[in-house]
């Protein structure tokens, strides 16, 4: 790939890139020319396969990012493996699910540990490299529905992804005179392991798909096309912006 939309030359750091849409980015990134630093708690080896398959240059580092001190430790790994990061996508995430009159402390704090206190904490990490390297850099977040919406039964997901969403304004405010692009993509209803419970419930599905004008759930692959967007040059004027890839479901 050439011109605005390539990312040669750069490295990215994505994490949660085990499976969906984490992997699905990584590759995606790959494609356009980025070398790929995969971060995750289990085995990236099918990723690194999909990356070596469309000749991308990975490697993986495994990262709880649950645990206190994780970020720095990570971001250490990955500035040891290529001497760089351009590019961090802050994509790992989980979601507990109960109703608002049962959710308990430790499901409210897994879920704001990993979904928005680690973002934050590497992306602190992330831009401390990348202005001591004088390149600047980008930095996505992967954000939601549920950062414009409420949602049920997720009360922890909503309040993190809602979160990440003013955070990616702040930190854009901050950080865009320091050369760094700071956004996040929000996806829609996409086949993941996240979805795995509505999508069983056959009546919730069709309500979903009803809503969807696309007429479809989106597959992974779906979102990487706005990730290397974000990523590229042919963004370097965006800042703080929050691109729903939803298959059209805000629009209704």
């Amino acid at each position: 790939m050439s011109g605005p939309f390539s990312l040669a030359g750069r490295t990215a750091l994505v994490t949660g890139a085990n499976t969906g849409l984490g992997q699905a980015v990584a590759v995606a990134l790959g494609q356009a020319g980025a070398a790929v630093i995969c971060a995750g708690r289990s085995s990236m080896d099918d990723t690194l396969r999909k990356l070596e398959r469309v000749g991308a240059k990975g490697t993986a580092v495994a990262a709880d990012l649950s645990a206190p001190g994780s970020t720095a430790k990570l971001m250490d790994e990955a500035l040891g493996w290529n001497g760089r990061v351009d590019i961090l996508v802050n994509n790992a995430g989980i979601i507990r699910r109960a109703d608002a009159l049962d959710f308990t402390e430790q499901d409210w704090d897994d879920v704001l540990d990993v979904n928005l206190k680690s973002a934050f904490f590497l992306s602190q990490a992330a831009a401390r490299a990348m202005i001591g390297a004088g390149r600047g850099g980008r930095i996505i977040n992967v954000a939601s529905m549920l950062s414009f919406q409420g949602g049920i039964r997720v009360a922890s997901y909503t309040a993190s992804k809602s979160g990440l969403a003013g955070l990616t304004k702040l930190l854009a405010c901050e950080w865009a005179a320091r050369g760094i692009n700071v956004n996040a993509v929000a996806p829609g209803y996409f086949v993941t392991n996240n979805t795995e419970a509505i999508r069983s419930d056959t009546q919730r599905e069709q309500q979903i798909l009803a809503r969807i004008p696309a007429g479809r759930w989106g597959e992974p692959e779906d979102l990487g096309g706005a990730v290397v967007f974000l990523a590229s040059d042919a963004a370097r004027y965006v800042h703080g912006a929050i691109l729903p890839v939803d298959g059209g479901w805000l629009a209704r």
